[in-house]
């Protein structure tokens, strides 16, 4: 089952750090049948679990995902920072 989730990403950096399963579940407060899923690309993890991945491995969030899902991130936070400018402008107004 594809995900937006970069599954490989998630195997590369446990590779790099020298993690089992095991050790992945432990670090992110899942299960290790949970974290040969990530892994496995057979579920993608939810926000939380993506937020604890990026942690634990001190990478940033878009690096777990795809580009796809890289845009729609990109576009809601773009999104906010329009509409805190504009609400900066338009409270001085008036």
């Amino acid at each position: 089952m594809p995900s937006r989730f970069h599954s490989d990403r998630l195997k590369a950096l446990c590779t790099e750090g020298g993690w089992s399963q095991a050790d992945l579940a432990e670090r992110i407060d899942s299960d290790v049948r949970q974290a040969s899923r990530y892994e496995n690309n057979k579920v993608a993890p939810g926000l939380e679990a993506v937020i604890r991945i990026a942690l634990t491995f001190n990478v940033s969030v878009d690096d777990l995902l795809i580009d796809d899902e890289r845009a729609t991130v990109t576009n809601v936070i773009d999104a906010l920072v329009t509409k805190s400018k504009l609400r900066a402008i338009t409270s001085g107004v008036g």
